[in-house]
């Protein structure tokens, strides 16, 4: 069966056409990335201790002044999704909506009156609707690389507001956290209220701090059987209400930044891998295409040339 070498070599300049657009991409989503990776490498820490000390005060202070400490039975549980406004970032939104919705299906399993709602940052997180069945309450627009803890306020303030006022009784962060350019993991983790022992712990390890709960170190207040105040108090200075009033949402909002600055390099560093495995994918494809094109132009050459010898020998 003849080859139409025309045919390949439109193939071919396609194929190479597409290679240019996916390094100039992953050029970009580098470039990107490296921002990205920067921001969230200089919070991490400060976000990390601002858990720790958010625990601590937790522990020792009375959790009923303030309404952000206030533990109520779940019938309404909010989730804040921060997934990416555009594709082509490999498994980047598949696997954290993915793990969200079997994090909603694990829940309901032990309380089938829970009420689950979802507010999405980012528009691809309008699929967990799409493909999962779960109620959008909100949406808020995502910045391509968040920079500003002014641009995540809105959507801190809203989630913030939805608890104190019991529209929800818990709010957990579904986000991707960055490990490394090529791991990055989704992770449901709780927000409101504030003071959970187990993200405190996760906060201050991945800081790279030593919080390792022990009964016997002085002022120490956390113990195996459950939640002590210690004989160690701190001293708010003008009162409690007053500090905490200020402390415990812009706590929230460092949480919520932090998330959104995982998820930014997660993102980028997805979308980084996947065009270069892209680039990668198109030049074996040239490198194929132009073997098939070299056998092509080959077995054309190989005929004209028995053509002509056998033209030859029927003129003698």
């Amino acid at each position: 069966m003849a080859v139409n070498t025309k045919e390949i070599q439109y193939r071919i300049k396609s194929v190479k056409n597409t290679k240019k657009i996916t390094k100039a991409m992953e050029m970009i989503s580098a470039a990107k990335m490296k921002k990205a990776t920067d921001n969230v490498l200089k919070t991490r820490s400060y976000a990390g201790l601002a858990w720790e000390m958010l625990q601590d005060v937790s522990v020792k202070a009375d959790t009923s002044i303030h309404p952000l400490l206030e533990t109520r039975e779940v019938k309404k549980l909010g989730i804040l999704l921060i997934s990416s406004n555009r594709g082509l970032c490999g498994g980047f939104v598949a696997k954290l909506l993915t793990q969200t919705d079997k994090y909603i299906k694990e829940l309901k399993k032990t309380s089938q009156d829970l009420e689950v709602e979802v507010v999405v940052m980012g528009k691809k997180g309008t699929k967990i609707y799409k493909y999962y069945g779960h109620t959008i309450s909100s949406e808020f627009e995502k910045q391509d690389l968040t920079t500003k803890i002014e641009e995540i306020l809105p959507i801190a303030r809203t989630v913030t507001g939805d608890f104190i006022s019991k529209k929800y009784d818990k709010v957990v962060l579904a986000y991707t956290d960055f490990i490394s350019p090529v791991n990055q993991e989704p992770r449901i983790k709780e927000l409101l209220p504030l003071g959970s022992e187990d993200e405190m712990l996760g906060q201050a390890k991945r800081a790279g701090g030593q919080h390792t709960p022990n009964p016997s170190q002085e002022g120490n207040s956390l113990l195996e059987e459950g939640r002590e105040v210690s004989s160690q108090e701190f001293k708010f200075e003008p009162s409690p209400v007053k500090v905490l009033e200020v402390l415990l949402p812009k706590l929230v909002e460092m949480q919520v930044y932090q998330a959104i600055l995982e998820s930014d390099a997660s993102e980028h560093s997805a979308r980084m891998m996947a065009m270069r495995n892209a680039s990668d994918a198109a030049g074996d494809m040239i490198d194929d295409l132009t073997l098939t094109f070299n056998k092509a132009r080959q077995s054309a050459i190989t005929q004209e040339i028995s053509e002509i010898v056998g033209g030859a020998a029927a003129l003698e």
